[in-house]
Parts: structure tokens; C-alpha cells; sequence
């Protein structure tokens, strides 16, 4: 090789593209599909969103449900662990296909704006961009980045700006409220942790505590984010459609489970001890005490992963700050962890924004009068 000469083989992202060319194979394949169908048949897009969303909503939220469940959980055979979140998932969205009249998003996707319009409706035919919305998501998970499911598939479906809008504003003040609430809960209360959790034996009623907890916040997140894989069917489902609905999610997450997590779930591995059960608990506890607030405050959709990366975030810093060991070293670390998975989710907003511009003429011609 001639001097000065740069061999493509060598490069650290030509060796990447090698070990991910399945992953990025499959990518390819769902884009033509993707186009193809929102050309020629309308219902075919609607499984085909329908099929993707459910997979990439799940693999990339599963870092704020499953993911310290997961963690704490590594000794416990896979199928136990998929079987009783499973069985959960089934519960849940039941439940609200019953008591709702044939609609699993416990009526977010119900909404309507200031017009008394929905707004969030079905579409009569889908664009190219909603279709690969849950693409461009698995892409983003692949590259571990927690951004927000809710803002990247349901921006695609919002019939005006303001619709996008509002989901900002509740998510943004869900941030703020999940960083402040788990802040106080471990700087207030780190030396009495520090001083019980020390050792590495624990009581087995942990676990037992650990599993209703995990399992009621599954139960809440399914609430709040199953309108991000419900957008793509009808607000009011059919029994086959249910069916199909409630099935593919819950072999899905069997396939999850046999991975554990697969990339993602190393933005909770490397959080600080978050494989204990004790720590695992109590971060749960604080993120299902704020996602049930708000639920009920309001049936608007919010980012769960916001509120996630909230929680995590305030826990890192609390702990950064009362460390006397390495303190500095270890409070740079955390705000590295923070800022970057902050600037993560708001790359997620962007492109979410641009999916939204691409799928939607209403929303494209605001943000164009609105810059000039």
C-alpha cells in the first residue's frame, strides 16, 4: 500500500459496518418494504409500522422498565423473568381493550385538541416517513441511545404542531420533577443506604419487594407507552386485531428477555451499583411514583424516557455529591453520564421533529413560517 495511503479495511467504522451488516441488512429490507407498501396498499403499511414499532418500542424502552429488573435479576432463568412481564403485558392491556371498548392506549390516543379534534387520529393512508419512524428508532437503539419512543413514533401522527407541543411540555416538567425527586430521595438518605446496603447478603423479601415493584411500574409504563406501538391500528381494535396485537408484543418481549436487553441495556449496566436489588428497588419506586402522577394529572402522551433518564440522572449526581472517595473523578463521570444521555434524547426530539415535518404538510408549513 502505497505511504499516505488510508486502507478502508482497517478503519474502525468499515469493521463496524462489518459486524453489524445483518442488523443494518434487516434495515435495508424494512425501508423497501416501507416504501413499497405506502405506494401500493395502505393496510400492509399499518402491519408493517405496526411490526416494527412493537419491536423497537420495546427494545429501546426497555432500559426503563425491564433494564434494572433485568440487572438485578441476572442469576434467574430468562423464561420465569419474560412469563411474569409477560403475563403483566397481557393483564394491562386487556383491561383497557375491555373497559375502553376495543382501544389499548387507555385513551391516549383518544386526546383531542382545542377543535375537539383527535389529535392523534388514524390516517386514511400512511406516509413513508411514519412507516420508518420505528426504524430510524432501532437504529438509534443499536447505537445505545435512550431517546425518547413517544416524541419519534407519535410526532409522526400528530395532526398539528401544538400536539407535539404539549407532549414536549409534559415530558420536559416530567424530567425536572423525576431529577428533583430522585436527587432528594438519595442525597437525603445515602449514608443510612450506604450504611444497610453495604452488605453484599440481603434479606430474600427484597426480591419479593423488587418484583411487585418492577411489575407495577411495567404495568404503568404499559399505560402511558402502548400508544406508541398502538398509533399504527385502528383507535378501536377487532378481536383478530387485539390478538395480533397482544401476541406479537409478548413473544417480542420473550425475545428480549432470552437476549437480556441486547445493546441498550448497557446505559443501566454501567450506572453505579444498579445491579443490586436493594438500589434497583428503590429507582423503580420513585419512577412509577412519578409516571402515576402523571397519568391521571392528564390523558396527554409524555416521554417515559424523559422521566427515566430524570430519575437516573438525579440518583448519579446525588450519590457524585456525597462520595468522598475519588469525589471529583467520580462526579465528573456522572455529569458525563447525564449530559450525554440528556444530548441523546434530544437528538431523538430532533429527528422526531423532522419525521413529523416529513409525514405531516400541516406541521412542515408551521415550522417553515415559523423560521422565516
Amino acid at each position: 500500500m502505497a505511504k499516505g495511503k488510508v486502507n478502508l479495511a482497517d478503519t474502525g467504522v468499515y469493521q463496524y459496518f462489518i459486524k453489524e451488516k445483518n442488523f443494518f441488512f434487516v434495515i435495508l429490507i424494512g425501508t423497501t418494504l416501507a416504501a413499497f407498501s405506502t405506494t401500493y396498499n395502505w393496510q400492509i403499511s399499518m402491519w408493517i409500522g405496526f411490526f416494527f414499532a412493537a419491536y423497537s418500542a420495546i427494545a429501546n424502552d426497555s432500559i426503563q422498565t425491564i433494564g434494572t429488573f433485568l440487572e438485578s435479576n441476572f442469576d434467574k432463568k430468562w423464561w420465569i423473568l419474560w412469563l411474569f412481564m409477560g403475563g403483566i403485558f397481557l393483564v394491562t392491556v386487556t383491561y383497557s381493550y375491555v373497559i375502553y371498548d376495543g382501544d389499548v392506549s387507555y385513551q391516549r390516543l383518544m386526546v383531542t385538541g382545542d377543535d375537539g379534534k383527535k389529535v392523534f387520529p388514524h390516517p386514511d393512508n400512511f406516509s413513508f416517513f411514519q412507516v420508518i419512524a420505528p426504524l430510524v428508532l432501532l437504529v438509534l437503539t443499536r447505537f445505545r441511545m435512550p431517546v425518547s419512543t413517544t416524541f419519534l413514533l407519535l410526532s409522526a401522527f400528530s395532526a398539528t404542531s401544538s400536539g407535539i407541543i404539549s407532549v414536549v411540555l409534559k415530558s420536559w416538567t416530567g424530567y425536572i420533577m423525576a431529577f428533583v425527586l430522585s436527587f432528594l430521595i438519595w442525597i437525603l438518605s445515602y449514608n443510612l443506604i450506604r450504611k444497610y446496603f453495604q452488605s453484599r447478603t440481603f434479606s430474600k423479601y427484597w426480591t419479593y419487594v423488587q418484583w411487585i415493584v418492577s411489575g407495577t411500574l411495567w404495568s404503568v409504563w404499559i399505560m402511558q407507552d402502548g400508544a406508541n406501538i398502538a398509533v399504527f391500528l385502528p383507535r378501536e381494535l377487532e378481536l383478530y386485531q387485539f390478538l395480533i396485537f397482544a401476541g406479537i408484543i409478548f413473544f417480542g418481549l420473550g425475545f428480549l428477555f432470552y437476549s437480556r436487553g441486547d445493546k441498550i441495556q448497557e446505559v443501566v449496566s454501567e450506572k453505579s451499583r444498579i445491579s443490586d436489588v436493594r438500589a434497583a428497588t428503590l429507582v423503580d419506586f420513585s419512577y412509577v411514583l412519578v409516571l402515576i402522577y402523571k397519568l391521571f394529572i392528564s390523558n396527554i402522551p409524555m416521554s417515559t424516557t424523559w422521566i427515566f433518564l430524570g430519575i437516573i440522572g438525579g440518583r448519579e449526581i446525588a450519590i457524585s455529591i456525597t462520595r468522598k472517595k475519588d469525589g471529583m473523578r467520580h462526579k465528573k463521570k456522572a455529569w458525563g453520564y447525564v449530559g450525554r444521555d440528556f444530548g441523546y434524547a434530544m437528538i431523538g426530539l430532533v429527528i422526531s421533529i423532522a419525521l413529523a415535518a416529513g409525514a405531516n404538510d400541516s406541521i412542515r408549513q408551521e415550522i417553515i413560517n415559523y423560521l422565516s
